[in-house]
């Protein structure tokens, strides 16, 4: 069976397994913790399959694949359906500009690395840091409302059904969430969010749900 190395709050691992869970797809999840023992996934033997020393990273047969959007993109080419990226050309480009908004612009910001090396330095205070993360967060997210603004209004990003820009929304807007960042002026990503979360295929990819999720 492949595998997923993942970590409960990582939010690109939380995106690749709401992507294995539209595809119905049976996976065996490996949990890397990113802060215990200053960070499995530092170690010799993680590294020895993906020297970025992150999360998450997708193991088959053929090899090791990095990178959330990179697995995204492999598992729609393989299990074509239900698909992560309907419609045409200009829908499916539509949808990876979404993507790539939170996996380039918004998270790499705001991950552990960036947030431990802001603790390192001499001067660093907690309400910097917070105004930092709520910064980025809303300025990528305000951006995206903004783009769904002139399409009529759907039950998720782009149509009714969830495409790869949910599978990136829904960990984003949680980290949101966990970092207190006031969102009323994101109120349709909200929504979308509010209605993914009572689909069994959001919830189940929670951090919440996952084996190595602590209380």
């Amino acid at each position: 069976m492949d595998r997923l190395y993942t970590y409960f709050r990582s939010s690109a691992a939380y995106r690749v397994r709401i992507a294995l869970n539209i595809k119905n797809l049976p996976y065996e999840a490996i949990p890397v913790h990113l802060v215990r023992a200053g960070g499995q996934q530092f170690s010799p033997a993680y590294r020895a399959r993906n020297p970025e020393a992150r999360v998450p990273a997708w193991e088959t047969t053929q090899g090791v694949l990095t990178q959330s959007l990179a697995i995204m993109e492999y598992l729609e080419e393989v299990f074509p359906h239900p698909s992560l990226l309907p419609g045409d050309a200009w829908q499916r480009a539509q949808i990876r500009a979404f993507c790539q908004v939170i996996a380039c612009d918004i998270h790499p910001l705001n991950n552990t690395g960036v947030l431990n090396y802001q603790r390192a330095q001499p001067g660093f205070t907690q309400a910097a840091q917070t105004a930092w993360i709520h910064h980025w967060i809303l300025r990528g997210l305000q951006a995206l409302e903004t783009r769904l603004a002139g399409q009529a209004q759907q039950p998720y990003c782009f149509g009714p059904a969830p495409t790869m820009a949910d599978c990136c929304l829904i960990p984003q807007i949680f980290n949101a969430l966990r970092y207190d960042c006031p969102l009323e002026t994101v109120p349709q990503l909200v929504r979308i969010y509010q209605h993914a979360m009572t689909n069994p295929i959001f919830i189940n990819a929670s951090p919440a749900q996952q084996p190595d999720a602590e209380t």
